[in-house]
């Protein structure tokens, strides 16, 4: 595959964030599906719950991310089966990676987050070859720089997950405006030890509306 052809292949759009909090872990996406300058679905899911204390976004090509996510899903499913206790994040990104790195010659197109809470709440960071970073707060996808340029300066550590909810809806708003492959709304992810909850629409819709009620007042 020469370089040209693989660039064209990496250019999907997205943006998904994933921030650990003190008590859980957030995971969000925009809904945007786009095929070049084309949009295919508004509606794409870009989240997923991979088993009671896990989940991953997917930011890449839509094959390749969904086979991914439909095999880590049965795998945590018979892990839980086998030993009578759920996957640990830790070994979940372990498998995802081996799985990437197995497949380096002919890659799946994809950046993965791995969120979820064992003993920890931790999120992972996959590269389509398996290099696996752990990050407190991260974004993948088109948007992503929009996205970093606000987390960079906003993020705290040690944060609760309802206080840290509007920073990830902030951070996914700015990309929306400013890239042009994300958009059409919000998907939103907590992971605490109470396990994956995934907020409704109108949920959404409430969170997005006061944040937006307590922006200060500008000078005209």
């Amino acid at each position: 595959m020469d370089e040209e052809t693989l660039t064209k292949k990496l250019k999907t759009g997205t943006t998904t964030v994933g921030l650990v909090c003190s008590d859980g872990v957030i995971l969000a996406s925009d809904k945007r599906a786009s095929m070049g300058y084309f949009i295919a679905n508004k509606e794409a899911q870009k989240v997923f719950k991979i088993a009671d204390n896990l989940a991953m976004t997917i930011a890449g090509s839509v094959g390749d991310a969904q086979t991914l996510v439909r095999l880590v899903t049965a795998e945590a499913q018979l892990f839980r089966l086998k030993n009578g206790k759920p996957m640990s994040v830790g070994a979940a990104t372990t498998l995802l990676a081996n799985i990437l790195q197995n497949y380096k010659f002919y890659p799946y197109f994809v950046q993965l987050l791995v969120g979820g809470y064992d003993e920890k709440p931790r999120v992972f960071n996959l590269d389509m070859v398996g290099g696996v970073t752990e990050e407190k707060f991260v974004s993948t996808g088109s948007g992503s720089p929009m996205a970093y340029g606000l987390l960079e300066d906003a993020y705290e550590d040690n944060t609760s997950v309802k206080d840290s909810i509007p920073l990830a809806l902030r951070a996914l708003s700015v990309a929306m405006k400013r890239d042009c492959a994300s958009g059409d709304g919000i998907t939103l992810f907590t992971i605490t030890k109470d396990g994956v909850k995934e907020y409704s629409k109108d949920e959404i819709a409430t969170l997005t509306s006061a944040q937006k009620a307590k922006k200060p007042a500008q000078v005209k």
